[in-house]
């Protein structure tokens, strides 16, 4: 196994994290893969409190002697913390699933706009945090995130973060936080995990035959899943790639892989496949949007990057997966950010290089993603996170 080093603590990090959010049912089952992983290296495990019975699983596990071989991450859901009481009480329940008495890393989980984060902070979460850090409960504190690039680096300039995970792929190189914000939170000396490796399998099981054809035609033999992580392997920005590992099979794949891709090692020849891999891609693009953020900011705030990518995503992931991923970017938030709330003042088009006729595209983007479930989605989500 490969070990990136944790630049704010000099922890050394398995390249490779088990993600156990979907743990196997049989218990005996969980403790054999977790069991196998801890001995062939693995020692960052990623769990989460709404994450069903994740945590129970793992501790179970970890409590027969492997808790001090490895690093437990877990998040605690900001949705669910309504006053400032509900922080130990979700915290110590975590402990208690667990069967442990600190937790290494642990994340504000999903954060999507700065706003959510301010809500916190009105709650008491800085208080709440140093109690824990000073009693030795919370080693490191980060935040996973799900959301737009510009929100992004403002969190990180929020506050005094000690890592943070974003979803980054070959795919989704422009998306979100995107390469622009890995390479931010790592020149701020952030470790960054990276989620989403595979785009919940996507880019494994959902692609276009003409990019397996590209795969199946390189000098070198690998899977998709092996090109896809050593994609984000080569990134040396990146400390640590989980995995939803729930077979022996995928298991040792992503081991085997975990150790032996580095970072800058890329051939001319490797990237060039990818090259022709998003040419493919890019042909089933319906709008041509790079995410350059010149279009930004909106004078109402519409996110027009993620409004675009979601609407991308139907292409490849299908209408349900991005429309569900279009209402958690765009209204997960105090502040909505989506399509409908353009007014036609076309300031963004004015400085798109791409000359894309932005406010026709945010029509078809409005009409495609906000059906009649949207409102009333938004609505519930509102009223549920207090937003």
């Amino acid at each position: 196994m490969k070990y990136r080093v944790n630049p704010k603590n000099n922890d050394k990090l398995s390249a490779l994290g088990f993600g156990c959010m979907r743990l196997p049912k049989d218990q005996k089952e969980v403790e054999e893969q977790i069991i196998y992983a801890i001995e062939n290296g693995v020692n960052f495990f990623d769990t989460a409190y709404i994450y069903p019975n994740s945590e129970v699983k793992l501790g179970r596990v970890l409590s027969k002697g492997y808790r001090e071989r490895v690093k437990i991450a877990t998040k605690l859901p900001p949705y669910l913390v309504k006053k400032y009481e509900d922080l130990d009480k979700i915290f110590y329940e975590e402990l208690e699933r667990l069967q442990t008495d600190y937790i290494d890393y642990y994340f504000m989980h999903m954060l999507t706009d700065i706003n959510i984060w301010k809500r916190l902070l009105d709650i008491g979460i800085l208080k709440w945090i140093e109690e824990k850090k000073a009693k030795g409960e919370i080693i490191n504190i980060g935040f996973s995130y799900h959301g737009g690039r510009e929100e992004f680096i403002k969190l990180i300039d929020a506050y005094e973060w000690e890592f943070c995970m974003i979803q980054y792929n070959y795919l989704d190189e422009n998306n979100q936080a995107g390469k622009s914000g890995l390479k931010y939170a790592a020149a701020k000396g952030l470790p960054v995990m990276v989620m989403e490796p595979l785009r919940g399998g996507k880019l494994v099981t959902n692609l276009p035959k003409e990019v397996y054809e590209v795969w199946d035609k390189a000098d070198t033999k690998r899977t998709p899943a092996e090109w896809a992580f050593r994609w984000i392997y080569n990134h040396p920005e990146v400390t640590v790639v989980l995995s939803g590992m729930n077979s022996q099979e995928m298991i040792e794949e992503n081991i085997r892989v975990a150790s032996q891709a580095e970072a800058n090692t890329f051939t001319e020849d490797d990237y060039e496949l990818f090259n022709k891999v998003r040419k493919i891609l890019d042909e089933k693009i319906k709008i041509p949007c790079t995410a350059c953020d010149y279009c930004l900011p909106c004078p109402v705030g519409v996110d027009i990057p993620t409004c675009f990518s979601c609407y991308n995503d139907r292409e490849i992931e299908g209408k349900i997966t991005a429309i569900g991923k279009y209402i958690m970017q765009t209204s997960f938030k105090s502040q909505a950010q989506n399509a409908s709330l353009c007014i036609k003042c076309g300031k963004c088009e004015k400085h798109c290089p791409q000359n894309i006729a932005i406010i026709d595209e945010l029509a078809k983007v409005s009409k495609a993603m906000e059906g009649f479930y949207y409102k009333p989605a938004r609505f519930f989500i509102k009223r549920f996170m207090k937003l």
